[in-house]
């Protein structure tokens, strides 16, 4: 596993770490079988866990407790997230930091993670939805201090809204925030205008999620793909964007060379790039976490292929069904 420095946290986290809504989040999600991954991928060099009350309602946070009772001596970073108070996600333009982020709730929601994490301090506490319009409101960044200096987090972060790299740019020119984590992938090459080069400046640790684009780059999906009852991604792959996703997928197969599979190289992608720290996949199954964790140290690309990857940049907008 390779380790990069995580901006000015000065952390050395492994370049591949780990996603945790699967753990909690989505159907078909078994503990025990979490555990196994979880414990795989520690034992692989993976100590970046990412993690949010909203994943299950604190359930993933606790699978990830008990992780660390069971590592007790390896250092695992733990990154979570507070949920808005509105519980809506993503956030929207006009929506008001008092109806998302009081301090109030930052400080009831960061006492709910220490608890669920049985933790004396959260490595990174996030903001799981974000409006740049908040940046210069003094309220934010007051509980921070505040929880501080208590000494209940130590580094603070923001997930940025799907397809809205650069509402968080004022934000970060704060001061007050030192990790942003961003959808990067094959697809969405985006945040590379704006978002990496401030990161790079400010050195703010980046952090790359959705690697696969929900599993449309895995290679998986098809226009009969089916998901459980209940299955947020019912949601999300709605006729049209499954449609426009499995198209997208299926020609960027048949452009790779003989040996190489699609998932692989979507991963790959993201760590030819050294502005990301880390990338966070979702694993609930042992191969996929033997799959991705030899990535973290084995990255490399032709440069012929990387010019065709980043050929594949599709710039979409932020719509009703793009949580």
């Amino acid at each position: 596993m390779e380790y990069r420095r995580f901006g000015r946290t000065n952390w050395q986290v492994s370049s591949v770490g780990y996603g945790m809504w699967g753990m909690a989040g989505w159907k078909g999600s078994e503990v025990a079988e979490s555990n196994k991954s979880l414990d795989l991928a520690v034992e692989k060099g993976c100590n970046f866990f990412d993690t949010a009350w909203g994943y299950g309602e604190g359930l993933s946070e606790r699978i990830l407790a008990n992780l660390i009772k069971r590592h007790p001596g390896t250092r695992l970073y733990v990154a979570t997230k507070i949920p808005p108070k509105n519980f809506k996600w993503p956030s929207k333009r006009g929506y008001r930091l008092e109806d998302c982020f009081p301090a109030t709730h930052i400080i009831e929601y960061v006492e709910k993670s220490l608890s669920n994490l049985e933790v004396d301090t959260i490595d990174l506490i996030q903001f799981h939805v974000w409006e740049d319009d908040w940046s210069n409101n003094d309220e934010w960044k007051q509980a921070l201090v505040q929880l501080r200096q208590q000494g209940k987090i130590d580094k603070v972060g923001v997930s940025v809204n799907r397809w809205e790299p650069e509402n968080v740019l004022e934000t970060l020119k704060t001061g007050a925030v030192d990790t942003v984590q961003v959808i990067y992938n094959i697809f969405d090459q985006a945040p590379e205008d704006k978002l990496f080069p401030l990161c790079k400046e400010l050195d703010i640790g980046i952090i790359a999620r959705v690697p696969f684009d929900e599993g449309t780059l895995t290679g998986n999906l098809s226009l009969n793909t089916k998901f459980p009852e209940g299955d947020w991604r019912n949601t999300y792959f709605v006729p049209e964007n499954l449609k426009a996703s499995v198209e997208r997928a299926e020609a960027l197969k048949a452009l790779l060379p003989e040996g190489f599979t699609l998932a692989e190289v979507a991963l790959k992608f993201i760590l030819q790039n050294q502005d990301i720290g880390t990338v966070i996949p979702g694993m609930r199954k042992q191969r996929n976490v033997l799959a991705n964790m030899q990535v973290g140290s084995n990255y490399y690309l032709p440069e012929e292929l990387m010019e065709v990857l980043k050929q594949q940049r599709w710039d979409r907008e932020p719509t009703e069904w793009s949580q």
